[in-house]
């Protein structure tokens, strides 16, 4: 049975939900040796932002299938490392979308009307009116960078002030950009128009230290910058000299590139900028969020299910995933049942929706495909990580092909496996939430594709099954159900053929010697995990 460590302090409600289908460990303020040495016993990890997940660690885990953290950012996770070996790595980018929404804008608030440097003179016995006058936020243009769901909220509230809002993101689409309210803006645009400037980027190569010497120079006199994201996308000794030089009218700094910060930090010593010791996702009901999320992902990934929010596979849209989701489990029997069907090393895999399906993004159904047909040849785990990678390593050649009509199905998914000997052509579709096989290279069939199934093409003679039928029952083997289709040539048939052990070889041996038997293939869907 898998094993779970929490080794960060994680809201008990995430880790009741875990330990209800698992055994947990919970070991906090584990050393990186100490670390090391015990993850070889475990399937799955959860942290937050303490626990680094090195290279050393990831090469230790044996057993590891996924990380799970705990809230957003993965800078602690070498994702990179985990993606190589197959392990999932997921996040909870929504549990806490709320808390650190609410904070940007409390920061922004608390930065604009000075309020924590006048509570600070006031505790000193001064009464300094005249000292901290602000500014109004109301007419004044605020740029933000990054506009996932954390910055989407802070652009709703922000519009809701009254303000202006430009926003920069690469991925967004200028219909997502309407529907928002905001205007649409390159980096240099926002830098020469914002009064306020928002970060909510991961740190990643490109956006560390985006904000840098040259950006400060290229911004509008008296801006005021906010980091509620991640330490390291602000270069910290740029930002002070650009406070000193007067560019940067103010700061309000949650995260630091090395925490905990210094507390001889420059920044922490400058009366312009306000900081909070990364309090972004610091609420009740945010800790209670990402806890509870990260515990469902988790889960997830160990029953070998699509993973919605997992890093380092394709994202999959609430939209997109309640219409897929209910092929998942027939695309990668179907995978598997073309390749154990198709003889010879497999050459090229070709995917093909029709019907309403074909509307939507199909890729991570097309990884299931991958998935099915790898894992019965190969020793190494195969998921929805290392699935694409591990195609591409062997040269294998993925093609995927929407057409917009089926004949007599409203939705219908059809997976070809070439092989340098032969191929295989299945068909399938759902009827109701069930998948079903419908063709067989040009058999028409119509069976579920679960348990232990022979599948044995022969030619249309009298007398043929009771053979088969004979010498199962002869070696004990009991058959739970059969179906026979036709050929769409004349004179051929298929047997589908249920049957409740699996079938040796030698017997299957036995079948294909049988006069009229074309093949018998045992199919089994064991080295699946849906």
């Amino acid at each position: 049975m898998p094993k779970i460590l929490v080794s960060d302090p994680v809201a008990k409600a995430g880790v009741e939900i875990l330990a209800k289908e698992y055994p947990v460990d919970s070991k906090q303020k584990l050393t990186p040796e100490e670390l090391i040495a015990l993850i070889p016993e475990y399937d799955a990890l959860v942290v937050r932002s303490e626990t680094k997940v090195t290279k050393d660690v990831i090469a230790a885990a044996k057993n590891l299938k996924v990380i799970g953290r705990a809230g957003v950012g993965v800078d602690n996770i070498d994702v990179e490392a985990a993606t190589q070996r197959g392990i999932i790595v997921l996040n909870a980018p929504e549990g806490n979308t709320v808390a650190a929404t609410e904070h940007t804008i409390a920061m922004m608030m608390a930065l604009a009307r000075n309020v924590p440097q006048a509570y600070c003179s006031l505790q000193n016995g001064l009464w300094e009116r005249s000292k901290f006058v602000g500014v109004e936020v109301r007419g004044k243009t605020l740029g933000i960078l990054g506009m996932g769901r954390i910055g989407a909220g802070v652009a709703k509230r922000a519009l809701a002030m009254e303000m202006n809002v430009l926003a920069y993101d690469p991925f967004i689409r200028a219909e997502r950009a309407e529907a928002l309210g905001v205007e649409l803006a390159e980096l240099n645009d926002i830098f020469a128009r914002a009064d306020f400037i928002t970060l909510h980027l991961p740190l990643t190569a490109d956006t560390k230290k985006l904000i840098n010497k040259a950006a400060f120079a290229k911004m509008k006199k008296g801006v005021r910058i906010l980091n509620v994201a991640r330490g390291g996308v602000i270069d910290e000794a740029d930002l002070m000299a650009a406070i000193d030089e007067g560019i940067v009218a103010g700061a309000a700094i949650d995260v630091f590139e090395k925490e905990p910060v210094d507390p001889n930090h420059p920044l922490l010593k400058c009366p312009k900028v306000i900081a909070t010791p990364h309090l972004g996702a610091s609420t009740a009901e945010a800790q209670v969020g990402v806890s509870v999320d990260v515990a469902h992902g988790i889960l997830a990934a160990l029953r070998g299910e699509p993973v919605t929010t997992a890093v380092n596979m394709a994202p999959i849209p609430a939209h997109v995933l309640e219409v897929i989701r209910p092929y998942f489990t027939l695309a990668e029997r179907m995978g598997c049942l073309s390749a154990t069907l198709a003889p010879g090393r497999i050459q090229a895999i070709d995917v093909e929706y029709a019907g309403n399906i074909s509307d939507v993004d199909t890729k991570m159904l097309t990884v299931a495909v991958i998935k099915g047909a790898l894992s019965p040849f190969l020793q190494e785990s195969i998921n929805y990580v290392n699935a694409p990678g591990m195609a591409k390593s062997r040269g294998i050649k993925i093609k995927e092909v929407k057409i917009k009509e089926t004949d007599n199905f409203a939705n219908l998914i059809k997976v070809r496996v070439t092989t340098d000997k032969d191929y295989c052509c299945i068909k399938g579709t759902l009827f109701g939430n069930e998948g079903r096989i419908v063709m067989i290279n040009d058999y028409r069939v119509d069976f579920v594709p679960k348990g232990w199934l022979m599948i044995g093409p022969h030619i249309d003679r009298p007398g043929i099954i009771g053979k088969v039928g004979t010498i199962l029952g002869s070696h004990g083997i009991n058959i739970a159900s059969m179906q026979v289709g036709r050929s769409e040539k004349a004179g051929n048939q298929m047997m589908v053929m249920a049957v409740e052990s699996i079938i040796p070889q030698d017997v299957l041996e036995q079948l294909k010697a049988v006069d009229g038997i074309l093949d018998a293939t045992m199919v089994t869907f064991e080295s699946l995990s849906i």
